[in-house]
Order: C-alpha cells, then sequence, then structure tokens
C-alpha cells in the first residue's frame, strides 16, 4: 500500500509504503500524484519512506516506479529515500549518482531529519556563481 504523506511544501510529494507495494498501488496512489504536481511545477521534491512494516514490491510495481523516474528523468529537484530495507539501501547507494536531482539516504529513525532536508529551501550564490 502507498499513501501520501501530508504537510509538505509546495512542490513536494512524500509516500509512505508499507506492506507489499503493487503496480495498482502506484497507478492508484503515486502516478496521479506525480503527474497533477508536474503540470504545476517544473522540478518536484519526492519524499519516499519505506518504514518497517514493508515488505517488498511486486515486480509491476517496480517496473512502474522505474517507468515514471524516466519519463521525468530531468524533473526531480531533491529526493528523499527513508528505509532500513538493506537491499534498497545498497541498490540506493550504488545508483544514486544517476539520480539527476540532490539525493540523500536516510534511515527510518531519520525520518524527521529527512523531513527537514527535503523542507529546507535551496541555497543559491548569490551572485549566480558557484
Amino acid at each position: 500500500m502507498i499513501e501520501q504523506i501530508e504537510g509538505l511544501p509546495a512542490g513536494t510529494l512524500g509516500f509512505r509504503a508499507s506492506g507489499q507495494v503493487t503496480a495498482a498501488d502506484y497507478e492508484r496512489v503515486l502516478v496521479p500524484d506525480i503527474e497533477a504536481a508536474f503540470v504545476v511545477y517544473r522540478k518536484l521534491r519526492l519524499l519516499y519512506h519505506l518504514g518497517p512494516d514493508f515488505t517488498g514490491f511486486d515486480p509491476g510495481a517496480m517496473w512502474d516506479d522505474a517507468m515514471l523516474g524516466f519519463r521525468h528523468f530531468s524533473g526531480w529537484d531533491r529526493v528523499a529515500l527513508v528505509t532500513d530495507v538493506q537491499w534498497l539501501r545498497i541498490a540506493a547507494t550504488a545508483m544514486g549518482f544517476a539520480v539527476p536531482a540532490e539525493f540523500r539516504l536516510f534511515r527510518n529513525a531519520e525520518l524527521v531529519k529527512a523531513i527537514d532536508w527535503i523542507r529546507e529551501p535551496r541555497t543559491e550564490p548569490e551572485d549566480g556563481n558557484t
């Protein structure tokens, strides 16, 4: 099951996954919310929490996740993944460089820290130079 995390700022979406996540979960909750947000915002921030009661993804859900990411490949500003699932942490660490956004990995105990980070305003140099 996937449910939206409420109370995040405009341009930021948060989702909590629990139990076994299916393609129907993606198609019912995650995909419509993300597609609607991209109509309004050029760049989005995403917080994805796979908590202690998360048991896994069905193959169709993994495919939907990959396709959604590719469809909006350059549309992400920040992405926070919160999980203690070891294989997901390894995959995220290995593939984090390929995410065209600021990406951070957090443990379940750091959920508040992840929310704080996803809310932080982007700090740009005043003169526009890096």
